[in-house]
């Protein structure tokens, strides 16, 4: 039987994980991605091992994202911000505390579950320890601590992890208990790196960067893939080549839809245009959990979420019209066309980048927004240029967040993932199909699994350089938290 040829349109997270998974398998892989190097896209930053951050998702999601979460996190190994997540609820919020907690106890459960099915799953520390609640008393106990030495805490020093946030937050702007949960960071530079330093390693796998693909045509049972490269000041275009593959993957991001009506396959789907801001706070310099003060999404109020890096920079959002999300920041498909339209302004953001008094607008809004709870926090500044995108979700509810993978024939598959970590899930759902339908024989070939073999000085060293050549700081390629134990 002889071995498919796959196609991926985009080097997002999404077709970049699908690349390694099916190179890893030693089928030919041929990856086509707009930018000079693979995931470079929306602001990831948080591994969603739970699905705390959004309260308005089902327990069936936050199962889902957990396990999707550590599956991802034993692919990539050095991507991880081992810290965990305090989920704050403040008193203007019409949310209780007390809802969070029978989730939080069913994830506990679930995570309990998969560590005892297998000892590796374990990536989240002990998962009797997933989660712990804090009075106010309490954390003024905490308060009046020192903040600990970084070289002493591990990812189980719970109350050693809330002494920053007792001394810095205004208590008295939150609802009891405030919980902290084993919820990590993820490095999109690490994550970036990996993959490239491991696809780079195997000849099985063809990828097109600063590559732009033009049409997509059937062909017999084939797909043919028109594409031109261009050089990086994109003055001079190749002339356009094809590339003939037996399964078509369609990971374009929010321009999935742009395949969509090329191959004349209907999808519905939502396109929504969010920015997070880097900010540099010189009190920041002990190592802090991330922290999440819930909000009602799209109002003045809407949650606020800092996420710690190392050397005092962080990245917030605030789920607001004038900081993360933007007036007409979502788009539609339509009966006439699966690509949603983003107005062109925003398109020209993705484009172009932004002006710097945008930059600094939007920048400061999110720190005032933050300094609302952490007063402290309005001392920051402009750490570097926003991390932005627009993210696809398939079907009409915005708030999905677990979402994989959907077919249109026996060839062509689109990756609608939300979030990063269902990127795995997404490609094994792929595996599955083509199996079923005949492209292989899952006995003839051999996992080899070349991410695990890389070093942490290959990836970090590669972060780097991608962070430096996006002109983004170093410190958010850097590890942030502890070395998990």
């Amino acid at each position: 039987m002889a071995y498919p040829h796959i196609g991926i349109i985009g080097g997002g997270i999404a077709g970049a994980t699908a690349a390694l998974h099916f190179a890893d398998l030693g089928l030919q892989v041929s990856i086509f991605e707009q930018g000079p190097s693979l995931v470079d896209g929306p602001p990831i930053c948080h591994l969603h091992a739970g699905g705390n951050l959004y309260r308005e998702i089902s327990q069936q999601q936050c199962v889902q994202l957990l396990k999707e979460s550590i599956e991802t996190v034993k692919l990539y190994k050095y991507t991880m911000n081992v810290r965990p997540t305090v989920i704050a609820v403040p008193i203007q919020d019409k949310g209780q505390p007390e809802d969070l907690l029978p989730r939080l106890q069913v994830i506990k459960d679930a995570y309990q579950s998969l560590v005892e099915q297998d000892s590796s799953n374990q990536v989240l520390g002990d998962p009797q320890h997933y989660f712990k609640l804090y009075s106010q008393q309490e954390l003024e106990r905490l308060s009046k601590r020192d903040v600990p030495n970084p070289d002493s805490l591990t990812e189980q020093s719970l109350d050693e992890w809330m002494i920053p946030f007792a001394k810095s937050v205004d208590l008295n702007t939150l609802k009891f208990p405030v919980v902290l949960v084993q919820e990590y960071g993820l490095s999109v530079f690490r994550l970036s790196a990996t993959v490239n330093l491991a696809l780079g390693q195997l000849p099985n796998c063809q990828i097109y960067t600063q590559t732009q693909v033009i049409g997509v045509e059937a062909q017999d049972k084939q797909w043919t893939i028109h594409h031109t490269s261009y050089d990086a000041n994109q003055s001079v275009h190749t002339p356009e080549q094809a590339t003939t593959v037996d399964y078509l993957i369609n990971a374009s991001g929010y321009q999935t839809g742009v395949v969509d009506d090329w191959i004349n396959a209907p999808r519905s789907r939502l396109v929504e245009f969010k920015a997070a801001y880097v900010t540099h706070w010189q009190e920041g310099s002990a190592l802090w959990p991330e922290v999440i003060f819930h909000g009602e999404r799209g109002t003045p109020q809407g949650m606020a979420q800092l996420t710690p890096y190392p050397d005092g920079y962080f990245q917030l959002h605030g789920m607001t019209e004038d900081i993360t999300l933007f007036e007409d920041g979502v788009a539609h498909s339509t009966e006439e066309s699966s690509q949603p339209k983003l107005p062109v302004h925003l398109v020209n953001k993705i484009i172009h980048g932004w002006s710097e008094e945008q930059q600094t607008i939007r920048t400061n809004k999110a720190i005032q927004h933050m300094a609302q709870f952490i007063p402290s926090f309005a001392s920051a500044t402009l750490g570097g240029k926003p991390l932005f995108g627009a993210q696809q979700i398939p079907g009409t509810d915005i708030t999905l967040r677990a979402a994989s993978v959907s077919f249109a024939g026996d060839n062509y598959a689109r990756m609608e993932i939300v979030k990063a970590s269902s990127a795995l899930e997404a490609a094994k759902q792929i595996e599955e199909q083509m199996r079923e339908c005949g492209f292989y024989d899952e006995r003839q070939l051999t996992q080899q699994n070349i991410a695990s073999q890389l070093t942490i000085e290959q990836v970090l060293d590669t972060a780097c350089t991608l962070a430096e050549q996006r002109h983004y700081p170093l410190a958010l390629a850097k590890v942030g938290g502890v070395q998990s134990k």
